[in-house]
């Protein structure tokens, strides 16, 4: 017999707990579903030393009390623990160790599977978050077997890699990251540009994210009318937190001896090929920073902020040489190729009719065609932050608003 409860969450990342404690000052009943421990991403698929790209400022969630480091940026372990600290305070009503094998609906509830038991709910909210399945090419499957992959979920720093040179897929936030570190070992590295999003790591006095917070570009609403599939392919900055925060262009990874090459199409015989040219995503990529900072700049002086001035942050990169067409792996001494390509999501689980062809669910805002069944913590769901730690926290006052409404109009479930 099935355990009846009103609301299932599914994951106990930042999304689901922050749903829970939203559900929990609601008096809903509930219980968060989590196939590992708390933050269970946090701890076994990121890489050693791993800091947040944002500071500590940006981390949100309701009833959560600011960081006393405001402006240090936390380890992804330590980030780890903070949602463990942060579930116990408010006592969630988390199941660990309780992996979802199946939802369907019966009638006028939701079952539940799982290899902890079975629950019988009247809503379901999917938290699982935003990267759950690496999004790799069907070409790699191309790729010599002497070549050794490595998903940005599985990479855990250089000394775990194969011995030789590396070839880094995808220039966001983990791509330059991984070259750097990688470089830093003492390996060639080669990496594959393609979109990308350039940003310095402070602006005008201040960490780049206090204006973009600031702004309200980090809450502008979905556009409708933007595809899905445009939506999860949106560049990540390319920053860190490590060190203090610091921002990793093209120009620093060039100037450390990383081989920069343009996007990678696929695969034949062993060699890669290459978009012949760089200029283009990064030209792409000034345009996107120049209208940013402009908004920036429009809204300190609107605003009457005593900020000072950063022109060397409107400083264009050096135009980069067309580079080569094709790679050849084993030439150039490549052993490992690292795919940063970003991830997309999938629910093998969830089985319902709302998932689109490319897999992922269907949903506005957080509210799927299914009645009662709700997500949370989806790339630009709600808003442009939806996903990330800075952002859950208004979308999970918003579905736990849709939760307390879809339950004062479902019929209770039979025991």
């Amino acid at each position: 017999m099935p355990l009846n409860v009103d609301t299932i969450i599914i994951g106990a990342g930042q999304a689901g707990l922050a749903l829970s404690h939203c559900l929990t000052e609601k008096r809903i009943d509930h219980v968060v579903l989590e196939r590992g421990r708390v933050g269970e991403r946090w701890l076994s698929e990121r890489w050693p030393g791993l800091t947040l790209l944002s500071p500590n400022f940006m981390i949100r969630l309701p009833g959560l009390a600011t960081q006393t480091d405001a402006d240090g940026f936390m380890q992804s372990d330590a980030f780890a623990g903070l949602l463990n600290s942060y579930g116990r305070a408010f006592a969630a009503p988390i199941r660990t160790a309780c992996a979802v094998r199946s939802v369907t609906r019966e009638g006028g509830r939701f079952v539940v599977r799982t290899t902890g038991g079975d629950f019988a709910a009247r809503a379901v909210v999917v938290a699982t978050g935003a990267c759950d399945q690496p999004a790799i090419p069907a070409w790699a499957k191309a790729l010599p077997k002497s070549i050794r992959q490595v998903t940005a979920n599985q990479y855990s720093g250089p000394d775990a890699l194969d011995d030789g040179g590396v070839l880094v897929v995808g220039a966001s936030a983990s791509g330059v990251q991984f070259a750097r570190e990688i470089r830093a070992s003492g390996r060639q590295v080669t990496i594959a540009v393609g979109r990308h999003a350039r940003s310095p790591r402070r602006y005008r006095g201040r960490d780049f994210f206090y204006w973009l917070d600031r702004t309200g570009f980090l809450y502008e609403p979905r556009d409708p009318t933007v595809t899905n599939r445009r939506i999860v392919a949106l560049p990540s900055f390319q920053l860190t937190g490590s060190e203090g925060g610091q921002a990793i262009g093209l120009a620093r990874l060039k100037s450390l001896g990383v081989r920069l090459t343009g996007r990678a199409l696929g695969v034949s015989a062993g060699r890669v090929h290459l978009a012949g040219s760089i200029q283009q995503a990064v030209d792409a990529a000034e345009g996107r920073l120049q209208r940013l900072l402009s908004m920036i700049d429009q809204y300190i002086s609107e605003m009457g902020f005593p900020a000072p001035q950063d022109p060397g942050a409107w400083e264009r990169p050096a135009e980069l040489a067309s580079g080569p067409t094709e790679l050849d792996l084993e030439a150039a001494g490549i052993r490992t190729v690292i795919w940063a390509t970003g991830f997309r999501r999938s629910y093998p689980w969830l089985r319902l009719p709302v998932l689109s062809p490319e897999g992922e669910i269907l949903q506005t805002d957080g509210f799927t065609p299914e009645p009662g069944l709700f997500t949370l913590g989806l790339p630009f769901m709600r808003h442009r932050s939806s996903a990330f730690i800075y952002g859950v926290d208004r979308d999970a006052e918003a579905i736990a608003a849709g939760v307390a409404a879809h339950l004062s109009i479902s019929p209770g479930v039979a025991a």
